[in-house]
């Protein structure tokens, strides 16, 4: 039997607007050139597909696009005749999930880099970042360096990168080396 507890946290409750808003995590989207070839480098990482398609946008994964409902599209900022399929994808059990949509017909940026403004890269947790590393290289993940040890010796990170140029972070943390958070 599935848990009710991560559904539990987005039941309405009247009495909203005297609390402060509290959120949990949902999803992380990123659009995509060619949806299969992205679904193969995400299960790279040790992603698993969650569920074909995106249903709340009316989105499957076939192979073909499917035109969005206009509110979706409206919702997202997209032009009302947007087609696309998409795949949902997971880490593990929990939160936050991966949407990746390939939208079809409209013209895309390249991703932002790290010295950009706004979400640059997300971050994966290693357990052994090196052993990572080169399984991936392996396998023809292309990286922008080595892992590196940073500041104080705190953590190992190593960025990867996408079939579209989307940043990854693959860092090993050493917390007995980070400093103890400052008291209040």
């Amino acid at each position: 039997r599935r848990s009710r507890r991560n559904y539990d946290l987005f039941r309405w409750e009247p009495s909203m607007n005297d609390k402060p808003l509290q959120f949990a995590w949902g999803h992380i989207n990123i659009n995509v050139s060619n949806l299969e070839r992205s679904v193969a480098f995400y299960e790279k990482l040790g992603f698993e597909s969650y569920r074909p398609g995106i249903p709340y946008l009316g989105l499957t994964s076939e192979a073909g696009v499917t035109e969005m409902p206009e509110s979706c599209a409206h919702a997202l900022g997209l032009a009302e005749t947007t087609k696309a399929r998409a795949c949902i994808m997971q880490l593990g059990r929990g939160f936050p999930k991966l949407d990746l949509i390939e939208i079809a017909d409209q013209a895309q940026a390249k991703p932002l880099s790290n010295a950009d403004l706004g979400l640059v890269r997300l971050c994966l947790a290693a357990k052994n970042l090196q052993e990572d590393y080169l399984r991936l290289s392996e396998q023809g993940v292309a990286f922008i360096s080595e892992p590196q040890l940073c500041q104080d010796g705190m953590a190992d990170i190593a960025i990867c990168m996408d079939p579209d140029g989307t940043l990854i972070e693959l860092i090993q943390p050493h917390l007995n080396k980070w400093p103890s958070p400052a008291s209040s």
